[in-house]
């Protein structure tokens, strides 16, 4: 969702939602990785039910990633895409359900904010292109030394959108990589896996959120499923929060900021593409072996657990003397509602309310401060309640203006603050620095540092620069000629980046001064804000998002076509009188066509992935909706510093007139294009093992073609209609791989078939609460009371993990002494271990005794209990993740985990490079598979 930083703003304020994964690596023999048995208990101690991937999480960051070489072609990010899937099933380990959902076409309301990343991603990547060949000229024509400039089509990412030839090749690729695991992987060996490619409309994460809705409305459903999403948009929170189920965790890639990045020029780290100054490339360790290497380090993931964000809320919006019944459930579904108010992919936020300066907190105290007086709660099941809404948007209404006077004096001293750091830094920098051979050197540096040569001349060189330099400085107004002479024509203006203060873009609505309304709707709307009629309209806009997105949230898309009309959003001080508008939206509309929603959100440099005749729409001046697609256009930074945190202020698209010049291009489909434009429908598959299998192939055998219910008992409990379908994955029928490289799957006992969910009637309400027979979680949280409690006087223990009864690690003598031994021993240095002995070593009960004339020695693994008491130390798979990669195994700790029979996966490696797929023994699902 579009939430900046709302992430980091709910792990600061609720830390313990955060657990880090523990994650089995492959090992390796020979340089062949043995595959890791899925089946085994999960190392993070839970066991997940259901795996949900939102796959356009997956899909972007492995088709171009941002941290390491892109793949070369298409192949290569189909197995990219297969390598991160196993990552995140051998992270979660499902054991009924694995659901993936590739975004479909979206709603109307989604499609504008679709428009506006694709053309901001084309006339970004265009514009980079440009100055990079600029820049590369400049090098070059000075005598810099680049690299040859590589001949390769840059991949644009706008294919990755319904409709495209890319989109239907990952669809076969991912029914091939489902059949190859249900075959060979014993972890898949009772999985139920449904796909939801990109011809199902409907985007990832919500396509999952309705496929739990209608399960849970079953009356097979275990309440007490855990389920556990994958995806790393801020929008997965609400939404698991939304369905009230209380085991719902989410995993995600764990966010590090100010990753080191080559140049795209020269290929070098430490800087810029802006800053390249096309030096020689050094020397990369004794014999250059490490030049074409990159520092890659693997991606780590994280746990969000929403049983625990629930605890937190529980605590925040739990009120004391209400006029009515306290509904911890009702009050978490307020506060997803408050959300929406910061921001979320159909809305723009409020001018008041930004995450970054405490909205929500500001929105929930407001809450808590005017629920007594509203008699209830703002929502219900989805549905929103304006007349008490009201009460809250004018409640922040009469705090807008010190708002914004707040935040001018914010943003002024923290330019105060950087300037003083700026005069700080250029104060105390030093007035020469050695370069060439003497130059100072980053540490860690993994060149060895090489022998001076020629002393002398670097010596006069340096002093002659120096020299230079201080002859330049002693005069900063006099300009000089081409040989570096002074000159009398005149002083040199000063650069912008030498200055104290930064330019920065004019601000004329000043919302910190009188009259800041009326100037907002004069330059953001062109119209005056005395125009009453006018700013209702954009209100009741504004109104009917709120509600829509609420019930998009909760019982599904309510409508195909609505949007919100505007770039901007109005003042909370303008929502008065909002508990007579209506908030009901038009029934039985459609989605769009993939082809269709490609021209309603692709520029016209992306039109290549488009047929030619409808292409031409996009760039023939005679066209009819030429308009839809400028070459160019603003972007309002409405207040911000960078150009993507701005509006991109596109036309918006006229669905009656784009369908009607569709209508005279439509006959120019071919075959193929026409069956990329249709709309398609889940598929289930089975391996040979599940109960279902049977009953599947049994269809294909009557050929059956009228739905047929699946037999809840069979499968997990999970209900809905079966069809057959023409393109199945059939039991001894080969399955060709459309990759290449990848070997075809010549005995498949897998099974494939179409799935439905089942249906409701339109009017139907998908209750909002908890089910019957869920149980609450054990609680995360420290207790209010435990001081008072006593507990025996222990000190209370954070959960770390899933697992309360986890022992913390730690280390013992002997690990002490060994760090004694290899880490720096500086006497007087603060942080680093000394010759001091570990603290209990003398009064342990476990320490030899003492000869005469004997050091202390402490005991191997002397902090061990008794055998009768023992629980062994933290396992491997226990302790939490380290930092770095391919640490040696405790040999020790192996020995006695083994002894006690206790599971034991590989400890962590290094990044070993992709999986080879081909050279996959045969017999993969026969070795360590459970009996």
């Amino acid at each position: 969702m579009g939430v900046p930083a709302f992430f980091r703003w709910l792990s600061r304020k609720y830390p313990s939602i955060i657990v880090n994964c523990v994650e089995e690596k492959a090992k390796e023999c020979n340089g062949v990785k043995a595959p890791i048995d899925t089946s085994k208990p999960n190392p993070n101690e839970v066991e997940f039910d259901n795996l949900y991937l939102d796959m356009n999480g997956i899909i972007h960051p492995c088709t171009h990633p941002e941290d390491k070489p892109a793949p070369k072609n298409e192949d290569e990010m189909m197995v990219a895409i297969f390598e991160y899937i196993d990552r995140i099933f051998n992270i979660v380990r499902p054991r009924r359900l694995l659901y993936m959902a590739i975004d479909g076409v979206a709603p109307r309301a989604k499609m504008n904010q679709q428009r506006s990343r694709r053309f901001r991603a084309s006339k970004e990547g265009m514009e980079a292109a440009e100055e990079k060949q600029k820049i590369r000229r400049e090098i070059l024509a000075k005598g810099g030394i680049l690299p040859p400039e590589e001949v390769k089509e840059r991949f644009d990412s706008n294919c990755i959108t319904p409709g495209t030839e890319f989109m239907d090749n990952l669809a076969k690729c991912l029914r091939y990589y489902i059949a190859d695991r249900l075959n060979s992987d014993p972890g898949w060996k009772n999985l139920t896996v449904i796909l939801s490619d990109a011809s199902a409309p409907g985007e990832g994460e919500h396509k999952i959120m309705d496929y739990i809705r209608r399960q849970r409305a079953q009356p097979n459903h275990d309440p007490n499923t855990h389920h556990c999403l994958c995806g790393a948009d801020a929008d997965l929170i609400m939404l698991g929060l939304a369905t009230h189920e209380p085991n719902f965790t989410i995993i995600r890639e764990e966010f590090k900021p100010n990753k080191p990045k080559p140049c795209a020029l020269c290929n070098q780290m430490g800087h810029e593409v802006k800053d390249c100054q096309g030096l020689p490339r050094e020397k990369q360790g004794k014999h250059d072996q490490f030049a074409d290497s990159l520092p890659i380090a693997e991606q780590e993931f994280i746990f969000i657990r929403l049983c625990v964000l629930r605890e937190y809320l529980e605590r925040e919006l739990t009120m004391a003397s209400l006029p009515f019944t306290f509904d911890f459930e009702r009050s978490v579904d307020d506060w997803v509602f408050m959300c929406f108010f910061v921001g979320n992919d159909f809305l723009p936020h409020l001018p008041s309310l930004e995450i970054r300066e405490g909205a929500i907190d500001r929105l929930v105290n407001i809450y808590k401060n005017v629920v007594h007086k509203t008699g209830g709660y703002l929502t219900e099941s989805g549905f929103v309640n304006l007349q008490r809404v009201q009460m809250i948007m004018l409640a922040v209404g009469e705090v807008e203006d010190s708002i914004f006077k707040k935040r001018k004096d914010d943003d002024d001293n923290f330019k105060r603050r950087q300037k003083e750091k700026r005069k700080r830094m250029k104060r105390d920098q030093p007035s020469f620095i050695p370069g060439g051979q003497f130059s100072p050197q980053a540490l860690g540096n993994r060149s060895s540092p090489q022998a001076i040569s020629n002393p002398r001349q670097a010596a006069f060189e340096m002093r002659m620069h120096d020299r230079q330099n201080s002859t330049t400085s002693s005069s900063p107004n006099t300009s000089l000629t081409s040989d570096g002479s002074p000159s009398l024509a005149g002083g040199i203006k000063r650069k912008a980046e030498d200055s104290d203060s930064e330019p920065e873009p004019e601000d004329n609505i000043r919302l910190w001064e009188t009259g800041w309304k009326q100037r907002y709707y004069k330059n953001k709307f062109d119209v005056d804000a005395s125009d009453e009629k006018f700013r209702r309209k954009v209100v009741q806009s504004y109104v009917e998002g709120l509600c829509w997105v609420l019930r998009y949230y909760y019982q599904g898309c309510a409508s195909w076509n609505w949007y919100y009309p505007f770039h901007y959003a109005p003042f909370a001080s303008d929502f008065e009188g909002i508990a007579d508008m209506p908030s009901d939206f038009e029934k039985g509309s459609k989605p769009f066509k993939p082809l269709e929603q490609l021209m309603g959100v692709f520029p016209a440099a992306s039109g290549n992935f488009l047929p030619p005749t409808w292409r031409k729409l996009m760039t023939d001046p005679e066209s009819s909706i030429i308009d839809f697609y400028p070459e160019d256009f603003a972007i309002d930074l409405n207040g911000k510093k960078y150009a993507w945190q701005g509006v991109a202020l596109l036309p918006f698209v006229d669905e009656r007139r784009l369908r009607a010049a569709l209508e005279e291009v439509y006959p120019d489909l071919t075959p193929e294009e026409s069956r990329r434009n249709s709309l398609g429908g889940d598929v289930l598959f089975v391996g040979k093992h599940h109960p279902l299998c049977d009953f599947i192939v049994e269809q294909y055998k009557t050929k059956n073609t009228e739905p047929v219910d699946i037999p809840p008992e069979l499968c997990h409990g999970i209900q809905g209609k079966l069809t057959l379908n023409e393109n199945a994955v059939l039991p001894d029928q080969t399955v060709e791989s459309p990759v290449p490289m990848l070997r075809d799957l010549a005995q498949n006992s897998a099974v494939s078939i179409s799935f439905k969910d089942p249906q409701f009637d339109e009017d139907f309400v998908f209750k909002a609460i908890v089910l019957p027979g869920a149980k609450k979680p054990a609680p995360v949280l420290k207790p209010g009371d435990w001081e008072k409690n006593n507990n025996d006087g222990r000190p209370w223990r954070p959960q770390l993990s899933f697992n309360r009864d986890r022992k913390p690690v730690h280390l013992d003598q002997s690990a002490f002494r060994t760090l004694g031994h290899t880490m720096p021993r500086e006497r007087g240095m603060p942080g680093m271990y000394a010759n001091a002995v570990p603290l209990g070593t003398y009064g342990s009960p476990y320490t030899r005794p003492l000869l005469s004339g004997q050091q202390q020695i402490p005991k191997l693994l002397s902090n061990l209990r008794p055998q009768e008491s023992w629980r062994g130390p933290t396992p491997l798979f226990q302790q939490t993740p380290q930092r770095t990669a391919g640490a040696a195994p405790l040999l020790a700790w192996n020995r006695m985990l083994q002894s006690q029979n206790q599971y034991q996966p590989s400890q962590y490696q290094g990044l070993g490079g992709p999986m080879s797929y081909p050279q996959r023994p045969e017999d993969r699902m026969d070795r360590g598979r459970q009996v």
